[in-house]
């Protein structure tokens, strides 16, 4: 087997055993791997290296960016990318890695719009991926698929404690005005959650917060919030891309396949139906956007 082989299987295996991604996602951050190394090889004229890779630089970043736009990937993808590309280069380098740093596509401004799941993906996979520990980047990871797998507010997954363990298939959220409601937790979910409890060097007590910091104590909810304001500069995303952003995604992308408004209240725990009204004018403006670029005569 290769080098550049024997790279990409043990960044297959990383993400796989120790990061705990999904199926999915292992296979397409592969294939990110993999295209880099190709470009790299063509790029540089000779076989990719450990050492070869520590060298790239912002140029071949954006060199390779480019070919892949001319593939015809959207700002999404090329962010997901981009996202995958910085965590390979960071496992392959080791922790004292130096990855060079290059805003994403810019993301054309307009009317508020929830993020795709492409971009939700690479928003949280960026923030786990430039975590300066495993287990900090596995909580981010978790809290960050709680608020777009199941739609939960950023305070309400600061406020989920320990007696939620062990998890099942459904997981009651106190909200606001002390407001419980009963939501369906993903297998990807449940499944980041006990990689993060796994990899939390804090015991985590029935009486105490699920989410801890740094220092042990309660995970703020600024944390989070200035974790995804670099995610987002980092991929060029939007200054909407929010962590509320991805509760809004969550709620518009369920209701664009079909579910009704009072399901959707009851998972968003809105008290009223004029609360979840709100994105059905989202979900028409999506409409709107793919009739003006798909429609001939539009």
């Amino acid at each position: 087997m290769s080098a550049s082989k024997d790279l990409v299987e043990a960044w297959r295996q990383h993400l796989a055993l120790d990061r705990r991604r999904s199926t999915h996602t292992v296979r397409a951050y592969m294939a990110t791997a993999e295209r880099l190394i190709a470009f790299m090889e063509g790029h540089r004229g000779e076989a990719v290296t450990a050492a070869g890779l520590s060298k790239v630089d912002q140029a071949d970043l954006r060199a390779f960016l480019t070919v892949r736009r001319r593939d015809g990937i959207g700002n999404g993808s090329a962010a997901r990318e981009l996202s995958a590309v910085r965590g390979f280069l960071k496992f392959v380098g080791g922790e004292d890695a130096r990855v060079p740093l290059l805003k994403g596509p810019k993301v054309k401004r307009g009317l508020p719009r929830p993020i795709s799941p492409d971009e939700a993906v690479a928003l949280a996979g960026d923030i786990a991926e430039t975590a300066r520990e495993g287990w900090i980047g596995a909580r981010d990871w978790a809290v960050l698929l709680l608020l777009y797998g199941a739609g939960l507010r950023i305070g309400e997954a600061m406020g989920l404690m320990g007696d939620i363990l062990p998890l099942s298939d459904t997981l009651r959220v106190t909200g606001k005005r002390g407001k419980t409601r009963i939501v369906p937790l993903l297998p990807q979910v449940r499944t980041a959650i006990e990689a993060y409890v796994a990899a939390c060097p804090y015991p985590v007590a029935r009486e105490e917060t699920l989410f801890r910091g740094a220092r042990g104590g309660p995970l703020s909810a600024a944390i989070i919030r200035r974790a995804v304001q670099g995610a987002r500069g980092r991929l060029g995303l939007s200054d909407r891309t929010t962590p509320h952003a991805l509760r809004h995604s969550f709620a518009t992308h369920l209701l664009g396949r079909g579910a009704d408004l009072r399901s959707l209240q009851e998972l968003l725990g809105h008290a009223s139906l004029s609360s979840t009204q709100i994105y059905t004018q989202v979900d028409a403006a999506h409409l709107l956007d793919v009739y003006r670029n798909a429609h001939p005569r539009a």
